[in-house]
């Protein structure tokens, strides 16, 4: 059974950084795509970042790109989220998911999600 688990959220002044982690468990090869969104109250979900985990390649999207970088350990099957320069307006709860494809930032298709982890920032 495919798990995904965030941590690494939290609250931090404007300026600053955190660095979210997505551990993946479950699963036996890497021909997917491994996403972050994020959701803020009232607002549409949007997708900040994805990455093939087969081939490592990155997409952003434009609020935060430059300011954010996904990477991986392939032998820890964790994915980073790193961001910095962070703004109030980047406050959110964080998501990671899985897809069989991503459109530059966004998943295509169902796969498996996490239940988030909260990013505050003052």
């Amino acid at each position: 059974q495919v798990q995904l688990v965030e941590s690494g959220g939290g609250s931090v002044e404007a300026g600053g950084s955190l660095t979210p982690s997505c551990a993946a468990s479950g699963y036996t090869h890497t021909r997917y795509c491994l996403g972050w969104a994020r959701q803020i109250p009232g607002k549409e979900e949007e997708g900040v970042a994805t990455i093939w985990r087969a081939s490592g390649t990155r997409y952003y999207s434009k609020t935060v790109k430059g300011r954010f970088t996904v990477s991986q350990d392939d032998s820890e099957s964790v994915v980073y989220l790193q961001m910095n320069d962070l703004t109030p307006d980047d406050t959110a709860m964080y998501y990671c998911a899985t897809a069989p494809s991503c459109d530059g930032s966004k998943l295509l298709g169902r796969g498996a999600r996490g239940r988030g982890t909260q990013v505050t920032v003052s």
